[in-house]
């Protein structure tokens, strides 16, 4: 299959010295950025909709979308103009006084989810890492058990970089002792498990509704059901991790409300800024009231030209109704997936929830996701062997079946493990 042939390069891209141009921003990074990520050997210079452009023209139709970041597609015209008429006006606004961006978004964000207040800042970690500060400060505030507060977390999550976001996760810390203490890691989707380590010292729990980087795995509705009721019976604040769930992702506007299950505390980040660097946390007004003057704070946290973006994606996502859209699409994507899975070996299962959706393999998935690039189809492997699909909510039908036809193409070269031999 070619690469998008029929995708041509807006003007002013690409073109000749193209390649060259690549190679310098190639050799410049490997020289000058620190090495924290395996970069495919791709510049890309453009993107429109569900399509990115890389630097010597060629298209790809984008499955990933920055990591669930763009939903609502490349350079939304909205978003854009938002962005621009923002930037005429006022760069940066310190926190040391109002911002009539900041605040205006702080009000939808509230009015559309759990009520009470909003914090901002610039990432999902930053996001975690102040909910995990204002659980520990409203269970002080409470009056708290003897001893040191615990927060309850669950394999196979995955909650940022942070110092405190990588505790909470408890991966990918090697290297970085001592953590922060205090998290607890118990078995995701086991109820039982929560039950016999819920406690008094219990601050919080802190929960993805669907679990992202460790291999697309939705919550049983019955387990976060459960985790609310003995945070009730507990006292715990519920916090729901929906940095990659949030904003349209799994077919409703949030995941908590596709669950009927209504978190004290809920994180954003990603996709809420329209492409822009920003991240939230919404909390009820009795719990964000345990914030006070100095409890925390972000130079560039609540940015008016991030807010000014992230209203504009905001509205975009409602008026255009792109939670339908992407359980509508969603469930045409699962069962156009599900069709590759009876016809290839080398898949197990198809899982997930609206337009968040992973493939599990038998073996590595970084050669599928490579040969899928080649032809012109970007998505993502997590959990080693779990393909992520996380397109713009924008996409087609249509759009679906070439990807498919990618994909079918790219799994058809992907051989089982032979047996005693490790894959």
């Amino acid at each position: 299959m070619e690469v998008a042939a029929d995708k041509e390069m807006p003007e002013g891209y690409g073109g000749a010295g193209a390649g060259a141009e690549r190679h310098s921003a190639m050799a410049d990074d490997q020289r000058y950025v620190m090495h924290t990520y395996a970069r495919a050997p791709v510049v890309l210079v453009r993107g429109e909709g569900a399509w990115v452009w890389d630097s010597e023209g060629r298209a790809y139709l984008d499955f990933l979308a920055g990591i669930s970041v763009n939903n609502v597609g490349h350079c939304h015209p909205r978003v854009v103009a938002a962005i621009k008429a923002q930037c005429d006006r006022l760069l940066h606004c310190s926190n040391l006084y109002y911002s009539e961006p900041q605040a205006r978004l702080a009000r939808r964000l509230a009015e559309i989810s759990l009520g009470g207040r909003v914090f901002f800042c610039q990432s999902g970690a930053e996001a975690n890492e102040a909910a995990i500060k204002l659980a520990r400060k409203h269970y002080w505030d409470r009056g708290g058990a003897a001893g040191e507060p615990r927060i309850l977390t669950f394999r196979g999550a995955f909650h940022g970089r942070t110092l405190a976001a990588l505790a909470a996760t408890g991966r990918y810390t090697e290297g970085f002792a001592p953590l922060p203490a205090g998290f607890e890691q118990l078995p995701f989707n086991d109820l039982a498990a929560a039950e016999a380590a819920m406690g008094p010292d219990v601050a919080a729990v802190l929960v993805e509704p669907v679990q992202g980087e460790g291999g697309v795995v939705p919550a049983e509705p019955a387990f976060l059901a459960g985790l609310r009721r003995l945070c009730d019976e507990q006292g715990a604040l519920l916090i729901f991790d929906e940095v990659q769930t949030g904003m349209g992702r799994t077919g409703r506007l949030f995941a908590y409300q596709r669950f009927g299950v209504e978190p004290d505390v809920m994180t954003l980040a990603k996709a809420l800024g329209g492409g822009l660097p920003i991240g939230a946390v919404v909390a009820r007004k009795d719990v964000a009231a345990s914030f006070q003057p100095g409890d925390h704070g972000s130079t560039f946290g609540g940015n008016p030209v991030a807010c000014s973006g992230a209203l504009a994606a905001l509205e975009v996502l409602i008026e255009e109704d792109l939670p339908a859209r992407a359980e509508r699409v969603g469930r045409y994507l699962a069962a156009r997936l599900a069709e590759l899975a009876a016809r290839h070996e080398v898949v197990r299962e198809v899982r997930g929830l609206g337009l968040m959706l992973g493939m599990v393999l038998h073996v590595p998935g970084q050669k599928v996701v490579d040969a899928c690039r080649e032809r012109g189809l970007l998505l993502n492997c997590t959990a080693q062997r779990v393909l992520r699909f996380l397109p713009p909510l924008v996409i087609t039908e249509a759009d679906v079946d070439r990807a498919v036809a990618i994909l079918d193409e790219a799994l058809a070269e992907t051989p089982l493990p032979i047996p005693g031999r490790k894959g």
